[in-house]
């Protein structure tokens, strides 16, 4: 049997611009449009009234679903008409009605890793970055220049601020304000979002519990305790973190954090009214 073409796997109805480069296996559903400057590998699948503009790159075996739109013009006053970009890269399912919109200026990208879900009505900014493995729950809006790391996890129905960092192995409770960095492997909830716990089931998924990694395991649960429990504040608690063995879990938390009260918002703080919430607010 021969291969199917190009064009038998393009609905008459799509409009596919002379210039886009699609890969032969590339699906293009009814009435979607994909622009001049668009490329799409292999195996991706672009169902019906989809949307795909400026210079957006999609990898292989995606799947975007109906009303998407990927590749819009940013929601932001600085946009001057840069060619400006959208970086997609495998295995995405990005379900109904998500829009991703492309980067402030010449030069910067709006990135989505790999094996990532993002359900319906999700707004991804210019220049957010999303890493791998991220599933993000319906009608979650992120602002401008978020960074959200791999396997975090975020509920449903709510914003997070602009230049936010949400930490890798993370659980955002849905319905929450999230204006400050999440901390990795913990669990955030409230308006605003405040440290709860950690994300204990997040972690037993990715091999880090008493049963697959106790020592790594017994060093979260104590820098969560130092953090959270300890009464200090986030600076002085940081200074006892880099005091324990090297551990490749927690030197990730330490440079986060470092980075996180150095040169961003600063961390979200815990639902115990102690000094490590006081000093940081």
């Amino acid at each position: 049997m021969s291969q199917p073409t190009l064009m038998s796997l393009i609905h008459p109805t799509a409009l596919v611009h002379p210039k886009a480069q699609l890969h032969p296996t590339v699906r293009v559903g009814p009435y979607s449009v994909v622009g001049e400057h668009v490329t799409i590998g292999p195996e991706t699948e672009v169902m019906a009234q989809v949307v795909i503009d400026g210079w957006t790159e999609i990898g292989a075996n995606n799947r975007i679903f109906p009303g998407a739109v990927i590749g819009g013009e940013p929601q932001d006053l600085k946009y001057q008409g840069a060619p400006s970009r959208v970086i997609i890269g495998n295995n995405n399912r990005l379900r109904e009605c998500v829009t991703v919109n492309r980067a402030t200026h010449e030069g910067e990208c709006t990135v989505i890793g790999d094996d990532n879900l993002l359900m319906a009505y999700v707004h991804v900014a210019h220049n957010c970055a999303i890493a791998d493995q991220v599933v993000i729950s319906s009608s979650v809006l992120l602002a401008g220049h978020v960074t959200i790391e791999s396997r975090a996890v975020i509920g449903g129905m709510l914003g997070i601020h602009q230049f936010v960092h949400v930490g890798r192995l993370s659980m955002v409770g849905g319905m929450s304000r999230v204006e400050r960095d999440v901390p990795p492997f913990t669990m955030v909830e409230g308006n605003p979002a405040r440290v709860r716990g950690l994300n204990l089931v997040g972690l037993a998924r990715a091999g880090i519990s008493p049963q697959q990694d106790d020592q790594t395991y017994a060093l979260i649960r104590k820098a969560f305790r130092v953090l959270y429990r300890s009464g200090q504040t986030f600076n002085e608690a940081l200074d006892e973190l880099t005091q324990f063995p090297p551990n490749l879990a927690v030197d990730h938390l330490v440079h986060f954090l470092q980075q996180s009260l150095s040169t961003r918002r600063g961390p979200v703080p815990g639902s115990q009214k102690n000094k490590s919430v006081a000093d940081n607010t």
